[in-house]
């Protein structure tokens, strides 16, 4: 099995590696920070960028695969409805990252197709990695996955608040409606960051 997990011992190790490379950045990251897993994703813009480049501002991540019919399009309006929510300057400065852990079938025309097809504005990355970067990022983030027989997938369903540092602030798998105190830790979140 080449499933990649990582625990906080593991991401500690990593970020003590980062903090004592040359050239490290000014200011280290917290041990628990996701931002200390090395991954290149694609957007669907088909620009590549390293998953630490969010580094700075909350975040709201998930995973998710288009071709899904029920759940995660719930997570999308999930997410939508969340921002919607929110006070418009902290939604102006929100932004979104979707994973998606079918590549094989998720290329950058289809993230584009669906970014599109799903009202996802400039505020949005709909992202996809080779297979064992995906299951890293799945790993960081505590999203379980497995592929069916049928080429659709189980999985988690939760949306999460990540900090400028890369810290999992909170999380919710509330869909299909605003979880309020989800969108307080993200008033907080915003709040610390300004």
């Amino acid at each position: 099995m080449n499933a990649i997990t990582f625990d906080r011992r593991t991401l500690l190790l990593g970020g003590l590696a980062f903090a004592l490379a040359p050239g490290a950045r000014a200011a280290a990251l917290p041990g628990e920070s996701i931002y200390h897993l090395s991954a290149t994703l694609v957007d669907q813009n088909g620009q590549r960028f390293e998953l630490a480049s969010r580094r700075g501002q909350p975040l709201l991540a998930s995973m998710f695969y288009t071709s899904c019919q029920m759940v995660c399009p719930m997570i999308i309006e999930t997410i939508h409805a969340t921002l919607k929510a929110l006070p418009r300057a902290d939604a102006a400065a929100m932004r979104v990252l979707l994973v998606s852990f079918d590549p094989a079938r998720d290329t950058v025309p289809v993230l584009a197709q669906t970014a599109a097809a799903r009202g996802c504005d400039a505020r949005w990355t709909l992202a996809r990695a080779d297979e064992p970067t995906a299951r890293a990022i799945a790993a960081v983030l505590g999203i379980q996955y497995r592929r069916l027989d049928s080429g659709e997938f189980n999985h988690s369903s939760v949306i999460e608040l990540i900090d400028g540092e890369g810290r999992i602030a909170a999380k919710t798998a509330k869909l299909g409606a605003v979880d309020a105190p989800f969108l307080k830790a993200i008033r907080r979140a915003r709040e610390a960051a300004a």
